[in-house]
């Protein structure tokens, strides 16, 4: 296993990783919308808030040497199913088709009161340097 850290995204705010490398497996944790370089709340917009987590994301994938159309699956968290469209909407404009499978679910709260969480498993190149 290997870490993958990036000042792309902020750094984690407990014992855990940005991501972790697992042979061609990527696991990111859940990215919530933090400014990187002050590790504060970006917006209380939930448009600029999805759009922040997805960069993040996005800069964690890059560090790892792959990107968002590597990405299988990822899980949606936000405090409020009334947002749905919205961060839908957005979260489309960051995947290109086939999208990955995906979660939504309402949770009570998040780390830092923000409003949306987004974590992922991406497939890594395998080591050959072929496609997995």
């Amino acid at each position: 296993m290997k870490r993958i850290e990036t000042d792309g995204a902020a750094a984690a705010i407990g014992p855990y990783s940005q991501a972790i490398r697992c042979d061609n497996l990527l696991f990111v944790s859940g990215q919530i919308p933090l400014d990187p370089a002050t590790g504060e709340l970006v917006s209380e917009d939930i448009g600029e808030q999805t759009h922040r987590a997805l960069q993040s994301l996005s800069a964690i994938l890059k560090a790892a040497g792959s990107s968002l159309d590597r990405v299988v699956k990822t899980t949606v968290f936000l405090t409020d199913l009334d947002d749905f469209h919205v961060v839908n909407s957005i979260y489309a404009t960051y995947f290109d088709a086939p999208a990955p499978a995906r979660s939504t679910v309402q949770v009570s709260r998040l780390p830092k009161a923000v409003s949306v969480e987004i974590d992922a498993i991406a497939v890594l190149a395998v080591s050959s340097g072929g496609r997995a």
